[in-house]
């Protein structure tokens, strides 16, 4: 699933290779007889290093980072309309077992909460995913909750750069399902029983009478987001792409960074060759000219459950 591209320099940039479409998807359907959800977005992600983001005005600093890349592939990005976009801080709880039975199976179990003027706002929402390089894995593990009220699903392929080396690009597929707190009527939240019926498809996984699940690394996650700015790769095919820093609440000990686009589509035919092949080359030479900033080999979630040492057995 990954590629390799070499680090000429900018001036003499070869082309980029064949774009990496979104693979097809083998027919088929759930154990109720619906069929198989199919990928509707992609997401391209950086992972950053945290220590160049210091005040909101370094968030931005990125932005810069991504002007020459995006001028030499013939991509317009423009962030007229975002020079006032407020920060968005929400706050993220990763839950496991103590022996991290979740992620070792590829699940993640988060819950999320917006701020506004530094109060929470809304309600609560539970964030429930699988994430796994085989799109057709991910694709079959049925991830919708038996739950009063209605939930989204949002099957992502993420493109991500290399886990050791600039220049080339892995995919993942996460499969998640989104809900408010409130849609969910159990009394014992943290039970393992709970989650099993919640999520029928825990039921494969091995379970010990009265097992619960608990805060990963005993920390709360405080996400600081800024949207920088719109990315156009032409064909109607434009994202918003954001910055956002992660960082333990309480001492605000930064933990991880992150820049993003999202395309989001209805069908694979909505992706045109063109502004694939452009967005592709474009995120190929954000690599290098980011590379003071990127974190290879990282995820926002796995450095979360590295915090306490003992790394589980990822699945990305």
């Amino acid at each position: 699933m990954a590629k390799k591209a070499s680090a000429p320099a900018p001036a003499k940039k070869k082309s980029a290779e064949p774009v990496r479409r979104v693979p097809l998807l083998k027919p088929g359907k759930y154990a109720d007889g619906m069929p198989l959800h199919e990928v509707q977005y992609l997401e391209c992600k950086l992972i950053l290093r945290p220590n160049h983001f210091t005040s909101r005005q370094s968030l931005w600093d990125f932005a810069k980072v991504m002007k020459k890349p995006a001028a030499r592939h013939d991509v317009s990005f423009s962030t007229e309309e975002f020079q006032d976009a407020p920060l968005q801080i929400r706050e993220v709880l990763f839950m496991d077992t103590e022996d991290f039975r979740l992620y070792n199976n590829a699940f993640i179990l988060r819950r999320r909460i917006a701020y506004e003027d530094g109060f929470p706002i809304g309600d609560p929402e539970i964030v429930f995913k699988f994430r796994h390089p085989d799109m057709q894995v991910a694709a079959e593990t049925d991830v919708r909750p038996q739950i009063f009220g209605d939930y989204r699903i949002k099957f992502k392929c993420e493109a991500l750069p290399l886990k050791n080396e600039l220049g080339g690009i892995r995919l993942l597929f996460s499969h998640n399902v989104e809900f408010p707190l409130s849609h969910v009527h159990e009394n014992d939240p943290t039970s393992f029983e709970t989650l099993m019926r919640v999520f029928p498809v825990l039921g494969k996984l091995k379970t010990h009478p009265g097992e619960r699940v608990a805060l990963v690394g005993e920390t709360i996650v405080e996400e600081v987001l800024q949207d920088i700015g719109v990315v156009d790769f032409g064909d109607g095919m434009s994202a918003k792409a954001n910055v956002a820093l992660w960082r333990a609440r309480g001492d605000h000990r930064p933990l991880i960074g992150e820049f993003a686009f999202q395309i989001k589509f209805k069908k694979r035919e909505d992706l045109r060759e063109a502004a694939m092949k452009r967005a592709e080359a474009f995120f190929l030479d954000l690599q290098y000219s980011a590379k003071d900033w990127i974190a290879l080999g990282a995820t926002k979630t796995g450095v979360v459950y590295r915090l306490k040492g003992n790394p589980p057995h990822a699945h990305e």
